[in-house]
């Protein structure tokens, strides 16, 4: 502290400064704000530091460049003005004390050259740690250093296990946590469990989205050293009380969350949780009740198994801060939501994450703290301090860390390079195993369809199901599913809905391989027609009549469907007739007519239009007539009328390549020819009478 009359001098050192390096120089200072570092260095000289601090104050000054070294004498000046008058002032008074103290920091003065002489270091000065030493600096100085139990070799191994355990607090995640714990546990956790605690403190307080990871990594250390898990719940209770009493928020937040996830990995004893929930719901406020909420969210799943009374009184309390009404909407709008968790089972907060599992139940320990205690946070472990017997500590946690880490953390550096050829053998072999591995149980197609299904149904309109679906990962040969499946939730409705073709429709467009598997769908529909039930039938059949109606898919794909008695059966029939129907609702009659009398389709066309044969040309027109599509067989009509005078066409070279060879005689012939030309008008005739016969039932049916 400053004695009295310190800050007066301070006063007159800063004009006795300002007067010797000129007022523009003092201008510039103070907009560079070196002034305060001026202020800094008086108060150290001046105000009652001495030694090595001073001497740093005045290097500080020196370091800015615009106060030389000359103008830094008034200092010292002052400074020498200012032991003498202590030491008068102990003459006076007859203060032995006094005298010792002066005595001590001359011998420290002659000391400390010899210290720097011998070890080529800078002291490590302040909270922080002092002067930054670059890492390899630091291990040259720790190697020139002979004694190992020496003060500086101490401090130097204390900075570096703070630094150490910052980095590991500061790079863990619920990804390498499992790396993470065997370097930490390499490091001196008993020496350094202050700092432990209290890097895990500020991290969390950083990074509040972590708190389970960190809640995790000190589970795993309690299990080892349960002083460093009594320590830290001891830190977080104060905190908490502190910032309840300062209504900090931020810190109180904060300090509930890891005290919450300490619950859930059995840390920390339920208890205090429950305790601390009854503190914050005594007298409420828009703020307790937000944070107690906040706290029951994240550990209630684990409390409604440990405690589950003590819960129900936490809600009953709840319930009656509702009923109050004297709280904030949105407090209570958060109450209720709390309520609606608890009724899903804490779904979506569960206690621990499967990859922060680390710990069994029977190997942790729990610890139990009171709100009411005195709470003695152990601020000391933060501070370096010489350790007199540190060489027997350090052997006796060498020897803990091989119990835990076990004989190999000792060879690693030795056995990597010999180890190197093995594993990559044991990886080769290991992929080689993992090629042969098959999955026969379908888990994963199951998985599938069930998203694609989920996806079509929840869907309001086919373009945000198409979006939807065409999101989904399908690996190569996984496109078959889709349509699939989107043909089997169509069969599955009462009636068709036009949602399911528009889709089939979009996909069939946007990839040319979608289309091709609903053409395999088509076929497969196709062979399999007489196992469906007459309402899948229908909507199968509505279904492809859209994707041909709006050339989605390709008609070459009617010449899967061969029309004749022998090859329908009833069921093929009624597919075929509701497909036709469809279309010519679709399309017209007469768009539908131009589609299958095009010269190009043909060849396709021929199964559906058989001319192979009179009967089972007459069974297709017969059948297209009687579902009302007669206005599309009348070129197969021409063709069965003009089929006699073709077989004539026909026959004639036949004949007069015999009468030319003269194997039979022109009686013969005519008669044969007259016969045949009978037989033909009659075929005709019956034909005839057969088309009429059919006309006049279809116009009874069309009167009646």
């Amino acid at each position: 502290m400053v004695n009295s009359g310190g800050v007066g001098r301070i006063i007159v050192m800063k004009m006795m400064i300002r007067k010797s390096i000129g007022g523009k120089k003092w201008r510039k200072a103070m907009k560079k704000g070196i002034v305060n570092e001026i202020h800094i260095g008086t108060w150290r000289v001046i105000g009652g530091i001495e030694g090595e601090e001073a001497d740093v104050g005045v290097k500080m000054i020196m370091r800015m460049g615009d106060i030389g070294a000359g103008r830094i004498g008034i200092m010292r000046t002052m400074d020498g003005r200012r032991e003498e008058r202590n030491v008068s002032k102990e003459e006076d008074r007859g203060l032995s004390k006094k005298q010792g103290d002066v005595k001590a920091r001359e011998d420290i003065k002659v000391q400390k050259p010899e210290a720097n002489s011998g070890t080529g270091m800078t002291m490590n000065l302040g909270r922080s740690g002092g002067v930054y030493i670059p890492p390899f600096k630091l291990a040259r100085l720790m190697k020139e250093i002979d004694d190992k139990s020496s003060v500086d070799y101490q401090r130097m191994t204390w900075d570096a296990l703070r630094k150490s355990i910052n980095g590991l607090v500061n790079k863990v995640n619920a990804t390498n946590i499992k790396n993470i714990i065997p370097e930490l546990f390499a490091e001196n956790l008993i020496r350094g469990r202050g700092l432990f605690c209290r890097s895990c403190m500020k991290s969390q307080m950083a990074s509040p989205g972590f708190t389970d990871v960190f809640a995790a990594l000190v589970a795993v250390v309690n299990t080892k050293f349960p002083e460093v898990g009594d320590l830290l719940l001891r830190r977080i209770t104060l905190q908490y009380q502190r910032a309840y009493k300062r209504n900090d928020k931020p810190q109180l937040l904060a300090a509930v969350k890891f005290i919450a996830h300490l619950v859930n990995q059995q840390v920390v004893h339920e208890l205090i949780a429950l305790e601390l929930l009854t503190s914050l719901l005594e007298k409420p406020t828009d703020d307790s009740v937000e944070v107690a909420v906040g706290f029951v969210t994240e550990c209630g799943s684990m409390l409604q198994d440990l405690s589950p009374r003590g819960l129900h009184g936490i809600f009953e309390r709840f319930r009656g801060i509702l009923h109050e009404g004297e709280i904030d909407k949105r407090v209570q709008f958060l109450i209720e939501g709390l309520f609606a968790l608890r009724k899903a089972k804490f779904q979506g907060y569960p206690a621990v994450r499967p990859e922060l599992d680390l710990v069994e139940q029977e190997d942790q320990l729990t610890h139990e703290v009171s709100l009411l205690d005195e709470i003695d946070p152990e601020i000391a472990l933060d501070v370096f301090k010489p350790d007199p017997q540190f060489l027997e500590n350090e052997k006796k946690y060498e020897e803990l860390k091989t119990q835990i880490l076990g004989e190999e953390s000792e060879d690693e550096a030795d056995s990597e390079g010999e180890s190197e050829d093995e594993d990559d053998e044991e990886s080769d072999e290991e992929d080689e195993e993992q090629m042969k591995i098959k999955d026969e149980t379908e888990t994963n197609l199951v998985n599938l369809r069930r998203t694609i299904y989920l996806t079509i149904m929840s869907s309001v309109d086919f373009e945000e199901a198409g979006h939807k679906l065409l999101k989904i990962k399908l690996e190569p040969g996984q496109e078959m599913e889709l349509c699939i499946m989107l043909l089997e939730c169509c069969s599955q409705e009462r009636t068709y809905l036009r949602y399911y073709g528009l889709l089939g429709q979009r996909f069939c467009m946007i990839n040319k391989v979608h289309q091709e598997n609903f053409e395999k769908c088509f076929v497969q529909q196709y062979s399999m027609i007489h196992r469906l039930e007459t309402n899948k039938l229908r909507n199968v059949a509505k279904f492809f009549a859209h994707l041909l109606g709006t050339d989605a898919l390709p008609w070459h794909v009617l010449a899967y469907i061969r029309l004749t008695e022998e090859d329908t059966t009833s069921s093929s029939r009624i597919f075929i007739k509701i497909l036709f129907q469809e279309l010519s609702e679709h399309l017209g009659i007469r768009l539908l007519n131009e589609r299958l009398s095009e010269p190009t389709m043909q060849d396709s066309f021929d199964s559906i239009f058989p001319k192979d044969n009179p009967k089972n040309t007459r069974f297709a027109i017969n059948f297209f007539t009687s579902i009302g599509l007669g206005g599309i067989t009348e070129n197969l009509r021409e063709y069965l009328k003009n089929m006699p005078r073709l077989i004539m066409q026909q026959q004639k070279p036949v004949s007069e390549s015999d009468d030319e060879s003269g194997g039979t005689s022109t009686d013969s012939g005519a008669s044969g020819s007259e016969s045949k030309s009978g037989s033909s008008s009659s075929d005709t005739s019956e034909s005839e009478s057969e088309t009429n016969s059919d006309d006049r039932h279809r116009k009874k049916r069309r009167r009646n």
